[in-house]
This record gives structure tokens, sequence and C-alpha cells, in this order.
């Protein structure tokens, strides 16, 4: 009896790391088209002869198309559970990142689209799936998987570039995302739970959830914080570019430095947040995003922007986390039937922003002009974590 208690307790071990291992290999590939438009961008523009509003529309395309899945991953996932937003999510990016070398620049948008909706699909479930199966040091886990995939991406992209071999490169990927969307379809995925009754959330010390007015100001700070972060990572490789003059291996990788930053800036928060306290963080992480606009902004060399970029990484790096963090303890077990709302948000700014970035560009006929979009992005949340503050929303 105990032999057999304890085989079965090895199983449910066995399939518990061989499910996160496998949300973890799926985070890992979503990472490469989240960023991959930033870095493939200079080869479009000067392909299609694109203005920067033209170009800033890649990441409309994407953003907008991952807000509408969004809305249809929830339906699903209450519908059957979590695994056909894995599994449909990952066949679209497959399909995404196949066609993203396109010939024609409106075959190249769809690419964007079918993977931005790949995106939209798999990332709320991976997450949730993730949380059922370890709680929040899996979630932790999962994104520094992200982190991976996006770190890795530009220079692999360079690395295609210049041995003329992106459409291979990305068939690759694609192939990978396929075999993930066959793999989910056995996954021994959590159980769903039918939501029990929702006990009133620890606002502000006090019960119940915050008012309308307050949900838009959380509302707003998601919207601004992904918005900003795809602004200043999707735009690094042409920026670099035109500083340097010419595209070159740099250039295409200086979004690397960018999310390298963010990804160092979650490892060392994991550790330092407990000792500092979020409010504390997320006063360092502003000032240290807006010093990096601004070297980014006032560069004059390739070298001095990447600084810029690394220093803004670092600092955009627990600024999401934090948010999520907060807003969990905010509305407490609404935060199931109000993470709609936030993802929604969030998919919108990343939509708007970067796109903002370029037709202020046109219009200024300068980039570095267009980084001012972010740079406000972050000024204005530092004004509305100040006045959630006042308002007496507790911040651990």
């Amino acid at each position: 009896m105990a032999t057999s208690a304890t085989v079965s307790e090895t199983e449910a071990k066995r399939k518990h790391l061989g499910l996160i291992a496998q949300l973890s290999a799926g985070f890992v590939l979503t990472g490469f088209p989240t960023i991959i438009a930033g870095p493939i961008l200079p080869t479009f523009i000067s392909r299609w002869n694109l203005t920067d509003s033209q170009a800033g529309l890649f990441f409309t395309v994407q953003f907008a198309a991952s807000l509408a899945a969004v809305w249809i991953t929830t339906g699903l996932t209450a519908w059957r559970g979590y695994r056909p937003g894995l599994v449909i999510g990952y066949v679209l990016t497959g399909v995404g990142l196949a066609l993203l070398n396109a010939p024609t620049h409106g075959i190249a948008l769809l690419a964007v689209a079918l993977y931005g909706m790949g995106y939209g699909l798999v990332v709320p479930p991976t997450n949730l799936a993730g949380a059922e199966a370890g709680g929040a040091g899996t979630v932790s886990l999962l994104n520094f998987a992200w982190g991976i995939g996006a770190v890795a991406c530009a220079p692999l992209v360079s690395v295609s570039l210049r041995h003329h071999s992106l459409t291979t490169f990305l068939w690759i990927l694609a192939a990978v995302a396929i075999a993930l969307a066959v793999g989910f379809i056995f996954a021994p995925l959590p159980e769903r739970h039918k939501d029990g009754e929702t006990a009133p959330a620890n606002a502000a010390g006090g019960a119940g959830i915050p008012p309308v007015r307050i949900t838009v100001v959380v509302a707003a700070i998601f919207f601004l914080y992904v918005g900003s972060e795809a602004g200043i990572g999707g735009w690094a490789a042409e920026h670099a570019k035109r500083l340097a003059g010419h595209a070159n291996e740099l250039t295409t990788m200086s979004p690397l430095f960018f999310y390298a930053g963010l990804m160092v800036g979650r490892g060392l928060a994991s550790l330092l947040l407990p000792r500092i306290g979020s409010l504390r963080f997320i006063i360092a992480a502003f000032s240290l995003s807006i010093l990096g606009i601004l070297t980014i902004i006032a560069a004059h060399s390739t070298h001095v922007a990447i600084a810029g970029f690394a220093i803004a990484g670092l600092g955009c790096a627990t600024i999401y986390p934090i948010y999520i963090s907060w807003f969990s303890h905010w509305y407490g077990p609404a935060a199931r039937r109000l993470g709609g709302v936030v993802f929604s948000m969030a998919s919108l700014g990343g939509s708007a922003l970067p796109w903002l970035v370029g037709f202020v560009s046109t219009k200024a006929n300068s980039l570095p002009v267009g980084f001012l979009v972010p740079l406000a992005g972050i000024v204005a949340m530092a004004g509305f974590v100040t006045l959630l503050r006042k308002r007496g929303l507790q911040m651990l």
C-alpha cells in the first residue's frame, strides 16, 4: 500500500515537472515573437521604403491582435480549460513566424497579426496554469524563461540576416511552435476549478473592491507600462542604425541590451524586493527608466544609446511584476474576474504607444523626439502611483 502511494507521488511529481518544463519551453519561444519585429524592422523599412509611421503599424497590428486574443482565450478557458488556448495559440504563432519574412508588406502584417494572436492566446493560460501548478515561484520562473527568448532573439536574428538565412531561422521557430502545440494536446494541465463565493478584496487595508475610478487608474498604468516597454524595445534597432549611419550586427542586436536589462533586473528583484519593499523599489525603477530614456534621446553614438537601452531595461524590469502583485492584493479573488480588463489594457498599450513613437518621429522628422512618448508614459505612471498611494491603497 505504501509502495503504491510512493509510486503515485513519484508519478505526480514527474508529471508536475514535465508540465513546468513544457510551459517554460513555451515561454522561451514566446519571447521571440514578442520582440522579433524590432530587430527585423530596419530590414522591412529598407525593403519596402516605409516611413516611421508605416513601420510603427507592425507593433499596432501585433498588439491589437493580442488584445482580441486575450478576450478569446478568456472565453475558451471558461468553456474548455487551458488546453484550447495553448494549442491554438502555438499553432497561430508557428504559422505567423513562418510567414514573417514575406515578399510583400501586406503578408508580413498578416504574419504579425497571427503570431500576435498566438501570444494573446497562450500568455494568460500559461501564467494561470503555472500559478495553479506551483504558485508564485513557478510564475516567476516562467517569466524568466520568457526573458531568455527575448534576449536571444536579437543576436539570432542578426546572425540569420548576416548569413541570409532569416527564412530558415523563422521556419525553425515555427516548427518548435507546432511541436509545442502538439505537446499541449497531451500535457497534464491543471483541472479547471469552479469559482466559489468571491471574498471581498483587501484594498487599502479594508474590505471591498476599490471604486471604479481607481480601477480606471489601475488599468491606465498597465496600458502605459506595456506600451512604454514595447515602444523602447521595438524602436531600439532602428534608432541604433540611424546613429551608426547603416545597419550592422551591433545595431541589429541593440534590443538585446534592453531585454537583457529586463531579465537581469527581474532576477535581482527576486532577491531585493523582500528587503526594500515594492514602493521604494518602484521609485528607483521609475528613476532608472527615465534616466535610460533621456540617455537614449541625448545619444549621439550607438554605444551611448545602447547604454541607455540597458539602463531603461533595468528600470522597467520590476514595474510590471510589482503592478501584478499590487493588483492581486488590492482586488483579492475579484482579480480573476477583472484580469481580462488588465490584460486587455496592457495589449492596447502595446498596440498604441509604439505606433505613436513612429507617428511622432515622422511628424518631427526625428526618432529621438519619438522616444518622448515612452518617457511621458513613465512620468505619467509615476504620477498615477502617487495618486493611488494618496487614495490609501497599500503598496507593500
